[in-house]
């Protein structure tokens, strides 16, 4: 097993024995009996149920209109999700179902990390963009494409005629056939799908996904610059500054932690001095004594790239900039 599977898997086992006492065996007989996948591009997990606004209606529909959504906020309005979102989830990735109500379940979205959650970061979102999708986890073994491009289009017949979704990077979803231009794929609830070759990468299964160099990860990153943030975000629609530095390491094949805080205390701890592309760099209150409240990715010539905060976007920033020099609390490198 290379040093970046195992990181992966040390966070992961971190999280379900250390902190928890969690038998892995247990773990996975419990979540086929509560397992679900989700069925639309993005899924935006709440704090509680029912939260919803009138001007949140977008997100919680099923096909979710979620460029609607963020097209019909303004600062106060995206200002209002912080502390009321948790985290989102895409297009056919696992969630475990922890409980109901009403209309809405709680669950924990898989592979993200945290020391909240054994089986993944918690969060209610509505049922109807869930499905069982049995039919789809059989089909994960067939092989994995990849979404790589910042947003790509599933399409309902081979000859791209007729749009069914766009998803967003990091979106994975079961390989059934490659051809020349273009791939088959399964979907959660709506059986075959096309995309361009383009816009995936192919692998047999996620261990298969090669070891990136961090400058494959900044590049990845790159391909973001003025996005507009987004509290919770984890999708080419929105990131936060966590979401940003966890979705570039998850598309390289790397799992780290969800949040900036936990994602401080992983990895290999680096000076400022070695600083290397790729490397994560942690902020905190009381000129960086205090709790780490924001995290950026290390480009090079003493630059960063992140996702900020609501009133901007995806940008680049030198690392001593007025509000983040006074503030840096260290580095981390997940990668060798």
């Amino acid at each position: 097993m290379n040093r970046i599977k195992y990181v992966t898997v040390l966070i992961l086992s971190f999280f379900t024995l250390c902190l928890f006492g969690f038998s892995p065996h247990e773990a996975s007989a419990g979540e086929r009996e509560k397992t679900a996948y989700v069925d639309v591009a993005v899924a935006t997990l709440w704090t509680e149920p029912g939260l919803l606004r009138n001007i949140d209606a977008p997100s919680a529909l099923n096909p979710v209109e979620i460029d609607n959504w963020l097209q019909a906020m303004n600062y106060e309005d995206k200002l209002w999700l912080v502390g009321n979102l948790e985290t989102q989830a895409l297009y056919g990735s696992k969630v475990t179902i922890i409980e109901e109500s009403g209309e809405w379940v709680k669950v924990a979205a898989a592979n993200q990390p945290t020391p909240r959650n054994e089986t993944g970061y918690p969060g209610w979102m509505p049922k109807k963009q869930l499905k069982l999708g049995r039919t789809f986890e059989k089909q994960h073994n067939r092989g994995l494409a990849l979404v790589k491009a910042p947003k790509a289009w599933l399409y309902k017949d081979s000859k791209h005629h007729s749009k069914f979704m766009q998803v967003s990077f990091d979106t994975r979803l079961p390989l059934l056939q490659v051809k020349k231009d273009k791939v088959k794929v399964m979907t959660p609830g709506d059986g075959v799908k096309w995309m361009n070759k383009k816009d995936v990468s192919i692998h047999k299964g996620e261990s298969q996904i090669p070891s990136p160099t961090g400058e494959d990860i900044v590049q990845s990153g790159k391909e973001f610059l003025g996005l507009p943030y987004l509290w919770a975000g984890m999708s080419g629609f929105g990131f936060d500054c966590s979401g940003f530095t966890y979705s570039m390491y998850h598309a390289n094949g790397i799992t780290i932690p969800r949040d900036s805080s936990i994602q401080a205390q992983f990895g290999r701890k680096v000076e400022r001095d070695n600083l290397q592309p790729g490397d994560l760099l942690f902020f905190a209150y009381d000129n960086g004594k205090g709790k780490v409240h924001h995290v950026g990715m290390y480009i090079g010539f003493g630059k960063m790239i992140h996702s900020p905060n609501t009133s901007t976007h995806v940008r680049i920033d030198e690392i001593k900039t007025s509000g983040y020099g006074e503030e840096y609390a260290g580095a981390r490198r997940y990668i060798d």
